[in-house]
């Protein structure tokens, strides 16, 4: 579906245009045509092709989607895929966005994401000397909105971390916690997809060899490149903090069955001292001093609690009960 197309000039808005005068306008000079489709059909695709001269191999991979995030070069033009992270509930929903530059177009396609570029568009005609930078600063503000979109994801991940390490040591709650913890490693996960290999894939747009396209705004990529940093060394981070809690709960887990096999060896020896004194006073030989005497039963029910009162109060001494 076509959401605009805008032709602009010296960084000014032209207007709204049709697709079928995409080519006049690209003939300009110092004037570039932005394109954003979402969720685009096979045949806007293929009319797109046709109307930038798109690499085919780039058009095969938009229209297929669930890429990694990467920036491939097809000559003048480049072909990057973004990863949209949007917070529903509480998963993480992962949507696309494709973006095709050339020298005087951006064609962005947005897909399986309910986010949209019209903040970023508003902004960029905002500032009309920097849209004079042509086609590479569309792509920086497209990536730029997108990277900003992961701190705030970034920063509830790791408030869900700290209040699953405030009830780590709470008793009972290990299975729940191991649950959680599990849970928040695979949306860390999520986020390392999108942030890693898009950071390394966004070095080559501020040094070395720079598409010509991308030649002017270095300096704004190297903005993005300096927030993927910080954003991955805090999922770093965060997976580090993971990694312990979970051998923490799992300690937990270990010491709680030792305090139940302490209480059940406990009560087992209790148990076994009483089963001692009634096994020998159940034996039915016939000379039994105490089977004869008139307090024989009285004394032997005494000495059985006697002896499991001591028992019992040796284990509660050391902590057993």
């Amino acid at each position: 579906m076509l959401i605009n197309c805008v032709a602009y000039q010296n960084g000014k808005k032209l207007g709204d245009i049709t697709i079928e005068s995409i080519s006049d306008y690209l003939t300009r000079p110092d004037s570039f045509v932005w394109v954003a489709l979402r969720d685009a059909s096979h045949d806007e695709l293929i009319k797109m092709q046709e109307e930038f001269d798109l690499h085919p191999l780039a058009v095969e991979d938009a229209h297929h989607g669930h890429q990694r995030p990467k920036i491939d070069e097809y000559g003048e033009s480049i072909f990057a895929v973004l990863h949209m992270i949007e917070a529903v509930g509480a998963e993480l929903v992962v949507g696309e966005v494709d973006v095709f530059v050339g020298a005087n177009y951006v064609l962005s396609v947005r897909n399986r994401s309910q986010r949209s570029f019209l903040g970023v568009r508003e902004r960029c005609e905002r500032e009309p000397s920097l849209l004079a930078h042509g086609a590479g600063f569309v792509l920086y503000a497209l990536m730029d909105s997108v990277v900003d979109d992961y701190f705030p994801i970034i920063d509830a991940l790791e408030e869900e971390l700290e209040a699953i390490e405030e009830r780590i040591f709470a008793p009972g709650s290990a299975r729940s916690n191991i649950e959680q913890l599990y849970d928040l490693k695979r949306k860390v996960m999520t986020l390392r997809h999108a942030v890693t290999p898009l950071m390394e894939a966004s070095g080559k747009l501020l040094g070395g060899r720079v598409p010509a396209v991308c030649a002017d705004s270095q300096d704004y990529f190297r903005d993005v490149y300096d927030h993927l940093v910080r954003i991955n060394g805090s999922i770093e981070s965060v997976r580090e903090t993971i990694s312990t809690a979970i051998h923490v709960n799992l300690s937990m887990v270990t010491i709680e069955e030792s305090e139940v096999s302490k209480k059940l060896a406990a009560w087992a020896g209790i148990f076994g001292l009483a089963t001692v004194f009634v096994g020998i006073w159940g034996m039915n030989f016939q000379h039994m001093p105490e089977l004869q005497w008139e307090f024989g039963y009285p004394f032997a029910l005494a000495t059985m609690t006697a002896g499991c009162y001591g028992l019992y109060f040796n284990f509660k001494r050391v902590g057993w009960l």
